[in-house]
C-alpha cells in the first residue's frame, strides 16, 4: 500500500493540531478541531486552506494560445489582459469531464498560461496537457517546487496584507477571478472555491510553513477538508468526482455557462459530442435540494423522486449557517416543481427544490 503524499504544508499541519487523513492520496486536515467553528470564520472573518496539492503547471510556446482553444471547452479568447484568469471543463473525446481548472493569462503576447487544476485529477490532467499539447509543441512545467494557501472570508485580504503590506496596492486593485504576478515565485489570485471574497497564494514550497504561521497569527483561521466541503456545497460549487467526472457531460452538471460555442470555427476536445447531445436534448439538470424536515442529512448517490421521473443527489452535507441538510441532485430536465422526495434509509422525506448556489457571501440566496 503507497504511503499518502505530503504537501510542503505537512509540518504546519501537525503544529497546528490538524486532525490528518487520507484524502485522495494526500495526507491532509479533515480539521483543526472543530469544522463548525472553521466554516464560521470563513464565513464571518478569515479562513485559510492548504490546496497545495493542486497541480500549478506552467505553459509556454508560440501556439499556446491555439493549444487552450482545443484543451478547453471555455476559450480563452476571453482572456483580455495578463492576469485574467477562465475557469472551464476539460473534457474528454466523449464530452465528459477530464477535470475542471482555471487558466490564468501570463504574458502580453499570450504565449505563457498558468493552469491550476485538482490533486486527485493530476496525472491524467497532465496526461491530457501532453496528449493535446503535441499538435501545438507547447513546453509543459508541473510547478512541484510551489504550494498554494486559500485565504477566504469578508476579512481575508485585510488581514492577508497586515502579514504581507508590501502587496497592498496590487492585491486591493485585484478584481474577481484577476491574478497577479508579485515576483519570486508568488502569485496572487482573486479566486476560491468558498463563495465568499478571497484569495488563493500560490507561493515556492519552502516559504509556505512561514507564510501560514505569519496568517495565523494574524488571525486566519486555519481550516481543513470538512470546512471547505460544507462552504463549497452552500456556494454550489461542484466537486469532481461527485457532481462531475469522466461520464458527465458538462451540460448535466450545471456547468454549461462554461462552454463556449460561440466561435464555430474554433474545434475542442469533446466539442462534437456536447453539440450533438445539445441538439437531442440534455436529459438532466443540476438543482438543489434543502432538507425541510427532520431524520438525517443529505448524502451523495440517494434517490431523488419527482413527478418528471427518479433522480440522484451527487453531494450532499449539513449546512452550518442554514442549519439543514443541502444536496446538489442531478433530475430529470423535464421536472420543474419546487419540491421533491429523497429517499433516505427506505423513506421517503420531503425537499425543496432550489436553485444554486445556498448561500454567498455569507447571505442566504433563497427565501
Amino acid at each position: 500500500m503507497t504511503a499518502p503524499q505530503r504537501t510542503p504544508l505537512y509540518d504546519s499541519h501537525v503544529a497546528f493540531d490538524g486532525k490528518l487523513i487520507d484524502f485522495g492520496g494526500w495526507e491532509l486536515p479533515v480539521n483543526y478541531g472543530s469544522q463548525i467553528v472553521e466554516h464560521e470564520a470563513v464565513r464571518t472573518d478569515a479562513g485559510m486552506f492548504d490546496v497545495s496539492h493542486m497541480l500549478v503547471t506552467d505553459v509556454t510556446g508560440d501556439n499556446a494560445k491555439a493549444f487552450f482553444r482545443k484543451l478547453i471547452a471555455n476559450d480563452v479568447n476571453k482572456l483580455g489582459f495578463v492576469g485574467k484568469a477562465l475557469y472551464s471543463a476539460m473534457l474528454n473525446d466523449n464530452g465528459g469531464v477530464i477535470d475542471d481548472l482555471i487558466v490564468y493569462r501570463t504574458s502580453e503576447d499570450e504565449t505563457t498560461y498558468r493552469i491550476v487544476s485538482n490533486g486527485a485529477t493530476r496525472e491524467k490532467d497532465l496526461a491530457q496537457f501532453a496528449k493535446v499539447g503535441s499538435e501545438f509543441g507547447v513546453t509543459l512545467n508541473p510547478r512541484y517546487d510551489v504550494a498554494m494557501l486559500a485565504v477566504q472570508g469578508p476579512k481575508a485580504i485585510e488581514k492577508l496584507l497586515t502579514v504581507k503590506p508590501e502587496w497592498a496596492e496590487k492585491v486591493n486593485a485585484l478584481k474577481p477571478f484577476v491574478g497577479v504576478d508579485l515576483g519570486d515565485d508568488w502569485f496572487v489570485a482573486r479566486t476560491g472555491y468558498t463563495g465568499e471574497d478571497g484569495v488563493e497564494v500560490i507561493m515556492p514550497a519552502d516559504k509556505a510553513g512561514e507564510f501560514f504561521k505569519a496568517l495565523a497569527d494574524a488571525g486566519v483561521q486555519p481550516c481543513g477538508l470538512g470546512a471547505r466541503d460544507t462552504l463549497r456545497m452552500e456556494a454550489g460549487m461542484n466537486l469532481y468526482g461527485n457532481d462531475m467526472d469522466d461520464d458527465v457531460s458538462p451540460l448535466e452538471a450545471g456547468m454549461a455557462w462554461t462552454v463556449d460555442l460561440k466561435d464555430e470555427s474554433r474545434d475542442f476536445v469533446g466539442k462534437d459530442k456536447l453539440v450533438a447531445l445539445k441538439a437531442n436534448g440534455v436529459k438532466v439538470k443540476q438543482v438543489g435540494l434543502l432538507l425541510t424536515g427532520k431524520g438525517g442529512v443529505l448524502r451523495d448517490h440517494m434517490e431523488v423522486v419527482t413527478d418528471a421521473g427518479n433522480g440522484i443527489t451527487t453531494s450532499g452535507v449539513f449546512s452550518p449557517s442554514l442549519k439543514q441538510s443541502i444536496a446538489i441532485a442531478r433530475v430529470p430536465s423535464d421536472f420543474t416543481g419546487d419540491t421533491a422526495k429523497v429517499i433516505m434509509r427506505g423513506k421517503e422525506v420531503d425537499v425543496r427544490v432550489l436553485k444554486l448556489p445556498f448561500v454567498r457571501n455569507g447571505k442566504k440566496q433563497f427565501n
